[in-house]
């Protein structure tokens, strides 16, 4: 063995001990400054505070001076790592980057254990995903396809637990079993100064690198300035220590499947019979699985997967009388309103639970059977910005939908009232945009299954107490397969006004459909006015798309904003860029061509990230003829034989 190769073994083993220092210190070009002026100063005064005071919760930031001389810093430490590694690590962090970066007025120090950052602009609390670092082991995984979905469901599972962290804490680790029976370990980490949706975008940005670089490794690590992630097939984090300060989610409540309010001597005869019946059903269970094993026809591991499918879905089943006194016999006092499908109800379960019950109509066609896998894939959406299925109820033709209810109703009910949208000032809108986004990426790219949603408008977008969107409406959604792009119907469903030029006229509809609804949700929040029925008579133009378009491209952008946010009572101060920079999102998700338009993971970035340069936005599909210019209805007229166009009125 040549010395080379000694030297190299010895490496990877370090690396893989965590006996190895890693460390990478980056420069910014962001202008410089010169030795013994105030800012070198107060670079010298922030960085040393920063290891000295840094706590158990491995977070600290500082900042000194005024003006263009102000210098702020932050220092974040891993999850794990004890409170002496962290300060000699943020330590290290503070030297090298006076050697590395002696006159940049801005840097970041990665290291396998801390990150540091310092910079003339604001830090704290701010999205940051460029530069990054990348680091790998050098062997490549057996399996590649495997360990990558593997992977992705891990980080994602990892992801969602890390964003749902406090303010002092946001990290997760975990493991699962991928291919050849090997453990992968991972481990995910924001800065906690940043909000959930921030750091989603981050670690989303983070996982979206490791094709670029680690894909196909045993391991790696991904660094960007306001988050990491690191995974491998050993376990190299102190599981006791980041125990003690990942989040940890509420375990899901238990719903009664009859209203019975028996207790005592009641309960323990319901207890004794359900351990009975749950017995009986185990020793019939085993022994049909004995009895395939032996005729050799089926797989046992697909006969588990389909029994514990029927015993999940069979868990979200409540007893129709239990809804039908929740919804106090389906009262018109208790209707929460009326759709195509059928009505929703408001409902209290015997628990105190507030619940919203759809009905479904009668003559909707859908057996027992299609219902429940319905049900079952439902209930397996499980997002913050995504109304959640809580469970059903057959009895004979009667099927129902139970969810939970959402307080502050629709959408419509405040941007399109003259009242109550007084009520939502920019920084609520802003959020409200954020939450939507983030909800259709989860249904697109991060749940089990891809689901494009065709119908997204703003009587679909519910409200909860704190005004956080939830996406509710589920009746025309369909399941994609994760290698299918796009599907054709000769049924086109939806709401005229929200529905692209492409699925309108072709019947051909994707994940760009979503997409485009998005890209009129956020016009019609940003001006609280619908683009169905819009008309501007200075402009000369019919629909809201090419009304903010126009006055986009000549500069009058802020002509299309709602009038409570321009008068100053609705929006503070610094929102105006956050505004138009939000117009000309929505302007990119309504082009006419759909491979001009951003996937959600793009939109995602482009609302936490404000360093990303966007496209310029080309003339939007219009829904009239007025000023000019490429008109859709023309298009429809010129294709009338080409599809079937159907149910086009709002449910």
């Amino acid at each position: 063995m040549t010395y080379q190769m000694l030297l190299a073994l010895v490496l990877l083993l370090l690396i893989q001990t965590d006996l190895f220092a890693l460390g990478k210190s980056t420069c910014s070009s962001n202008g410089n400054y010169t030795s013994n002026t105030a800012y070198g100063a107060n670079l010298n005064i922030t960085l040393s505070s920063l290891a000295t005071n840094i706590g158990n919760d491995g977070f600290y930031n500082a900042s000194a001076g005024q003006g263009p001389d102000r210098v702020n810093a932050l220092a974040l430490c891993r999850g794990d790592v004890q409170l002496i590694a962290c300060r000699q690590c943020v330590q290290r962090g503070h030297v090298e980057l006076g050697v590395k970066c002696p006159v940049q007025k801005q840097a970041v120090f990665w290291d396998e254990f801390c990150t540091v950052r310092y910079s003339n602009e604001t830090v704290y609390g701010t999205l940051a995903t460029r530069p990054g670092y990348f680091y790998w082991n050098t062997r490549n995984v057996t399996s590649p396809e495997q360990f990558k979905e593997v992977l992705r469901a891990l980080l994602d599972d990892l992801r969602t637990r890390a964003a749902a962290g406090s303010s002092t804490r946001k990290v997760a680790r975990g493991n699962v079993t991928g291919p050849d029976f090997q453990r992968i370990f991972g481990l995910v980490q924001c800065s906690p100064d940043l909000s959930s949706g921030n750091c989603t975008s981050c670690l989303i940005a983070a996982i979206s690198a490791i094709p670029r670089c680690c894909g196909e490794k045993i391991g790696g690590r991904v660094f960007l300035p306001s988050c990491h992630l690191r995974f491998e097939m050993n376990l190299f984090y102190n599981q006791t220590r980041v125990k003690e300060l990942e989040f940890v989610p509420a375990p899901s409540p238990v719903f009664e499947s009859s209203p019975s309010g028996k207790k005592n001597g009641g309960t323990t005869q319901t207890i004794v019979i359900i351990v009975v019946a749950v017995v009986m059903c185990l020793i019939v269970v085993v022994s049909a699985i004995i009895f395939l094993r032996k005729r050799k026809k089926h797989k046992p591991k697909q006969i588990a997967q389909n029994v514990d499918e029927i015993s999940t879905v069979e868990s979200l089943q409540y007893a129709f009388s239990t809804i039908k006194a929740a919804t106090n016999d389906f009262s018109n006092h208790n209707k929460l309103g009326q759709g195509g499908f059928g009505s929703v109800y408001k409902g209290k379960l015997p628990n105190g639970l507030e619940i919203a019950v759809k009905r479904l109509s009668m003559d909707s066609g859908q057996g027992d059977v299609e219902f429940k896998n319905e049900v079952l894939l439902l209930a397996k959406l499980q997002h913050r910005n995504l109304v959640r299925l809580l469970g059903f109820s057959l009895k004979g033709m009667e099927k129902l939908l139970v969810y939970e209810f959402v307080q502050n109703s629709s959408l419509d009910n405040f941007i399109f009232d003259s009242n109550r949208n007084l009520d939502l000032d920019w920084d609520r809108r802003y959020k409200i945009i954020g939450g939507i986004a983030r909800g259709i990426l989860y249904l697109h790219e991060d749940s089990r299954n891809k689901i494009i949603h065709r119908d997204l408008k703003a009587s679909n977008i519910l409200l909860d107490r704190e005004m956080s969107p939830k996406i509710a409406d589920f009746g025309l959604a369909r399941l994609f397969g994760q290698d299918e792009t796009h599907r054709n119907t000769n049924q086109v469903v939806g709401t005229y006004g929200y529905i692209p030029p492409e699925y309108l006229i072709h019947g051909q509809f994707s994940i760009k459909s979503d997409v485009y609804s998005f890209g009129v949700l956020v016009l019609e929040i940003i001006t609280g006015r619908r683009n169905n029925g819009f008309r501007s008579e200075g402009d000369n133009v019919g629909d809201l798309m090419s009304f903010a378009w126009k006055s986009w491209q000549e500069g009058r952008g802020g002509e299309v904003v709602d009038p409570i946010l321009r008068s100053g009572s609705g929006s503070g101060p610094g929102s105006t860029n956050e505004i138009l920079r939000c117009i000309h999102i929505g302007l990119l998700c309504v082009q006419e061509n759909a491979a001009d338009r951003p996937t959600m993971a793009s939109v995602v970035l482009m609302l936490s990230s404000f360093s990303m340069t966007l496209n310029i936005p080309l003339e939007p599909a219009f829904y009239s003829t007025g000023g000019g210019g490429h008109a859709l209805e023309q298009s429809l007229r010129s294709s009338q034989n080409q599809a079937s166009i159907t149910e086009l009125q709002p449910r």
